[in-house]
C-alpha cells in the first residue's frame, strides 16, 4: 500500500510517500505526477515514511527526474536507510539529488 500526499506552493510541488512503492503502487504515483507536474519548477519527494522501493518505483522516479531536467529541478529528501541502500546499490544515488 502507498499513501501519497501533495502540497503545491506557486511552482513548487512536494510529494510525500509512505508505505511501499512497488509494481502494484507505482502506476498510482505515475498518474499523480503526470496530473500535477505541469508548470512545476521544483519537485520534491519526501520519502521519510517510504519503507520500500522496487525497480518499478525507481522507474517512476527516473521518469519524473527526466521531466524535471527539462523544466526545473527535482530533489529527494528524508530518505530512510533501507531506501537509501536501494538507491546506492542501483546507482540512483548518483542520478538523483538527495538531501
Amino acid at each position: 500500500m502507498l499513501n501519497i500526499t501533495k502540497k503545491v506552493e506557486n511552482t513548487s510541488l512536494t510529494i510525500g510517500l509512505s508505505g511501499k512503492l512497488d509494481t502494484v503502487t507505482s502506476p498510482q504515483l505515475e498518474t499523480e505526477i503526470k496530473e500535477s507536474i505541469n508548470g512545476i519548477t521544483l519537485l520534491t519527494f519526501d520519502l521519510a515514511e517510504l519503507e520500500y522501493v522496487s525497480s518499478a518505483g525507481l522507474r517512476v522516479l527516473l521518469s519524473a527526474q527526466k521531466i524535471m531536467n527539462t523544466q526545473g529541478k527535482m530533489v529527494v529528501k528524508n530518505v530512510a536507510e533501507a531506501v537509501k541502500d536501494i538507491f546506492d546499490v542501483t546507482g540512483f544515488s548518483d542520478i538523483l539529488t538527495i538531501e
